[in-house]
């Protein structure tokens, strides 16, 4: 067993899964919840987060694909995507593939807020790019919304993070996502706009 990934939540690993490699995640118990609450919780967030990779992937979305589901123990047995994250594609990627890549992503965003998918953790570390697609992985944080609010949190997330890990390169590559957002989901002057709102908050509650 390769341990990927070690949270607050669950544990990733790699193994093996009927003659292939398959990446495992597991949820964890929690020693502070009352047992029955733990399991329930773990249940339920184990249930939710196969039904986002699942709705994600009819409607264009790629994600790892789920091959069994342990209720009993809170595991999911998915695909492995062994890919370049997009966070080390954009640090050495040129202009042309950085804004090739960005609108895309935007696109994705967009297929996924138009049918109510919150990932909930988006950042660069969470995009793979395997055989020229773009993955989304970790729908741990995610949730179904059609509310403006979660949907503008949702994208705005994204902003935070680009803005932290590249800097350099942030506006062509928020104006390219904008950019493919907008062509991919019909309420995206809506939620841009709640965008703004949110960081005038931010920076209200900085004060």
């Amino acid at each position: 067993m390769q341990i990927i990934k070690r949270g607050a939540e669950a544990v990733l690993y790699i193994s093996e899964f009927e003659g292939q490699q398959v990446l495992v995640k597991e949820r964890i118990k929690k020693n502070y919840r009352i047992n029955q609450i733990d399991q329930e919780i773990r249940k339920a967030r184990t249930k939710g987060e196969v039904k986002l990779l699942t709705e994600s992937r009819k409607v264009g979305v790629l994600t790892p694909k789920i091959f069994s589901v342990d209720e009993k123990n809170h595991k999911i047995i998915m695909e492995f995507v062994d890919g370049t994250r997009i966070k080390e594609l954009l640090y050495a990627a040129d202009k042309k593939t950085v804004g090739k890549t960005c609108l895309e992503i935007g696109k994705l965003i967009g297929k996924l807020h138009s049918a109510g998918i919150i990932h909930g953790d988006l950042t660069t570390s969470n995009l793979i790019l395997k055989e020229n697609q773009i993955y989304f992985i970790d729908f741990g944080l995610g949730f179904f919304s059609k509310k403006t609010e979660d949907q503008g949190t949702d994208l705005n997330l994204l902003y935070e993070a680009l803005k932290s890990t590249h800097f350099k390169i942030l506006k062509p590559c928020w104006n390219n996502i904008l950019k493919g957002y907008k062509q991919e989901y019909r309420d995206a002057e809506r939620v841009l706009k709640r965008i703004e709102e949110i960081e005038k908050r931010a920076r209200y509650a900085k004060r």
